[in-house]
C-alpha cells in the first residue's frame, strides 16, 4: 500500500473539493468515508469540478486524468494511519465529531495534526475528549474550495504554535489564502463579517429603505468589487480616518443592532420556501437563475480570483 501521509474524512462536497485542491498540487490523499456509495461516487464529483476549471482556462485537460489518480478513497480507517495531516470535514455534530476523534486517535500517531473543516464549533470543544488535545486546530476551508481561496486556522487554547505555522505554510504553497486568526471566537471572522452584512441587508429590506433585488444589486456593483480588491480595513485607511470617524458618528446609531428583521426569514421558512434546494426564498431558483449565478462563477473564475 502506498505511503500516504494526507487525508480527508468525509466525502461530501467539502471534504471531495478539499482533496480535489491538494491532488492539483501534487499530493496523493486519502478520502475516507464511512458511506461506500460516497466514496465510489467522489472521483465522479472531482471530475466535475475539474472540468469546471478547465471550462476557464484554469487548469489543463492532459493533468485532469493525473490529478484524479491521486485521490484514494476508503471506508477502512486504518487505511489512513501513516497520515500526519488529517483533515476532518463530517457534519457538524459534537458528538459525531468527538466519536470519530476517539477511533482515529486508535490509529494515527501521536502528533498527527486533527484539522477539522467545521465552520461553527469552537475548537477547545472538539478538543475536549482527546488524548493529545494539542494536536487540534480548525481549519476552516470555504465552499467552494476550489473556487475561494480563504482557509482560517484556529487554535484552540492548548494548540502547539509550530501545528499552526506548519499548516499555513503547506496551504499558501497551494495557493491558499490562510490566515491564522489569534484566537477563537464564534463565527472566526469571515461569518462574523458575513452575518454583520446579513443582519443590515435585512434590515434595509424590512424597513423599507430597498427591495431584496436592489440590496443584492447594490452589494455585486460596489462592495463586492471593491472587497475583492481591498479589505474594509485597507478601505477604511484610503478612504481617510478622520472621514471614517466623522461618518461613524451619524451612521452606526442607525445601523441595525437588533434581531427584528429576522422576522423576514421566519415568515419564509414557515411558507415553505426555504431557499435554493426548495425552488424559493428570497427568490425563484428556477433554471434561469441557476445558469445566470453559474455564468457569474465562470465569468468570476475566468478573470478574477485564481485558486
Amino acid at each position: 500500500m502506498q505511503h500516504i501521509n494526507m487525508s480527508v474524512i468525509g466525502a461530501g462536497l467539502m471534504g471531495v473539493g478539499i482533496a480535489v485542491h491538494f491532488a492539483r498540487h501534487g499530493h496523493p490523499i486519502w478520502l475516507y468515508d464511512t458511506d461506500e456509495a460516497r466514496i465510489v461516487e467522489a472521483k465522479v464529483v472531482a471530475s466535475t469540478i475539474l472540468d469546471e476549471l478547465i471550462a476557464t482556462e484554469l487548469f489543463s485537460p492532459n493533468d485532469k486524468q493525473q490529478v484524479i489518480q491521486r485521490l484514494y478513497g476508503t471506508t477502512r480507517l486504518k487505511d489512513i494511519a501513516s497520515s500526519s495531516l488529517v483533515i476532518e470535514a463530517i457534519p457538524e455534530r459534537l458528538e459525531l465529531k468527538h466519536a470519530l476523534y476517539a477511533q482515529l486517535e486508535q490509529y494515527i500517531s501521536a502528533d498527527a495534526i486533527i484539522a477539522s473543516n467545521t465552520s461553527g464549533l469552537l475548537p477547545d470543544d472538539l478538543a475536549a475528549d482527546l488524548n493529545h488535545p494539542e494536536r487540534l486546530l480548525i481549519a476552516h476551508f470555504w465552499n467552494p474550495p476550489h473556487f475561494i481561496p480563504l482557509v482560517e486556522i484556529v487554535p484552540s487554547s492548548v494548540t502547539k504554535p509550530e501545528y499552526l505555522s506548519a499548516l499555513q505554510q503547506l496551504l499558501v504553497a497551494m495557493q491558499l489564502e490562510a490566515v491564522v486568526l489569534e484566537r477563537a471566537a464564534p463565527g472566526f471572522v469571515g461569518n462574523r463579517l458575513q452575518f454583520a452584512l446579513l443582519r443590515e441587508a435585512l434590515h434595509i429590506v424590512h424597513s423599507g429603505i430597498a427591495s431584496v433585488e436592489t440590496v443584492d444589486r447594490v452589494m455585486r456593483a460596489s462592495l463586492g468589487r471593491r472587497y475583492a480588491m481591498v479589505g474594509p480595513l485597507e478601505a477604511a485607511d484610503m478612504t481617510g480616518l478622520t472621514t471614517v470617524l466623522d461618518i461613524c458618528r451619524h451612521l452606526l446609531p442607525e445601523l441595525a443592532s437588533g434581531n427584528e428583521m429576522m422576522s423576514l426569514v421566519n415568515e419564509k421558512i414557515q411558507s415553505g420556501h426555504t431557499g435554493l434546494r426548495s425552488g424559493q426564498g428570497f427568490y425563484r431558483w428556477d433554471e434561469p437563475r441557476k445558469n445566470d449565478i453559474q455564468k457569474r462563477r465562470e465569468h468570476q473564475l475566468r478573470f478574477g480570483l485564481t485558486p
